[in-house]
């Protein structure tokens, strides 16, 4: 297969405040003059991290654009740093958050490319924006659906019997797993908090476990990112990701017709099974779904696959 595009800085970055409080940092690398396209990273709360997302496109041919989203990365304040904050984090936050970054930077139409969260992101916003995304290529595909979030915190469990017991522990008997943990993520107790957050790293690198590129340890090493990642994934997911019923991705998915869509999705995620990308690709007509069988949650094929839609899009509009 191909290797990913060398390793390049950003040429330019910033913060950009927003009404609330909120302070966005973006980055932009590869080509100013090439074909925008937006990265939408995972969690919620994963942030941009150290920039190996810049490889897989092509920096000849790629104006790429990263944002840290709202209250994770290098923007501010952290949600577990301000759980105040938390009452502007929802989806339409961020939806306007990725608009406000686009106007900011002077882009008119741009390619989206989100990985597992950051897809979710990706399709609401191309739900919101359609005349702005000129392609979406998401892999480790998700919607944000009651039914995948009831399925990656308890359906999942037989599989892992002894760590869904771990999990449920913390939680009353009557409360659905992501609710207690949203609660015990947001309690006055700084204590019971960060005991809250090690369970759920726990659960989350225990149920990622399968895939064949899979590292043992915490998810999150660092304290501070466990706490915040765990922090805002309870409190979308208790939410629905802020898409309830029919304003569900799924329930929309036949409006992105007309925007090409690139899936890519590993057989062995069983957090994530194909069954999601298989249903949004079934009501989406012009998108692509491509399986890779040896791959979870994520890996190399995967992003290769991606990075060669993402140039093969670029080429053909520079062409």
């Amino acid at each position: 297969g191909m290797p990913p595009h060398p390793a390049i800085a950003p040429f330019a970055s910033g913060f950009l405040d927003r009404p609330d409080g909120a302070r966005l940092y973006w980055e932009t690398s590869g080509n100013p003059r090439g074909r925008p396209a937006l990265y939408l990273h995972g969690g919620p709360g994963g942030g941009l991290g150290p920039g190996g997302y810049r490889r897989r496109f092509d920096p000849t041919l790629h104006l790429i654009i990263g944002i840290d989203q709202r209250g994770c990365g290098r923007s501010t304040p952290w949600a577990s740093d301000d759980l105040a904050s938390l009452r502007t984090q929802t989806m339409t936050q961020l939806i306007d958050d990725v608009e406000a970054v686009r106007v900011h930077l002077g882009v008119e139409r741009w390619l989206v490319h989100g990985v597992s969260w950051g897809s979710t992101l990706a399709l609401a916003y191309a739900l919101s924006h359609r005349d702005r995304v000129t392609e979406i290529v998401n892999l480790a595909v998700t919607t944000g659906h009651r039914r995948e979030i009831d399925w990656i915190t308890d359906g999942i469990a037989p599989v892992f019997p002894e760590a869904h017991e771990r999990l449920r522990a913390a939680v009353r008997d009557d409360e659905r797993t992501v609710d207690g943990y949203a609660r015990l993520l947001t309690d006055p107790s700084p204590a019971v908090r960060w005991r809250a957050a090690d369970e759920w790293d726990a659960w989350e690198a225990a149920h990622i476990s399968l895939g064949p590129h899979a590292t043992p340890g915490p998810l999150h090493p660092d304290d501070r990112h466990r706490l915040n990642f765990a922090t805002l994934v309870t409190h979308y997911w208790a939410n629905d990701c802020f898409l309830p019923g029919d304003q569900s991705v799924l329930a929309r998915a036949s409006q992105l017709s007309g925007i090409p869509g690139v899936l890519v999705h590993g057989r062995r995620d069983i957090s994530g099974p194909v069954l999601t990308p298989w249903q949004l690709h079934r009501a989406w007509p012009g998108s692509r779904l491509q399986i890779v069988e040896e791959e979870g949650h994520g890996g190399p094929r995967s992003a290769e696959l991606a990075m060669e839609a993402m140039d093969g899009f670029a080429r053909d509009t520079a062409g």
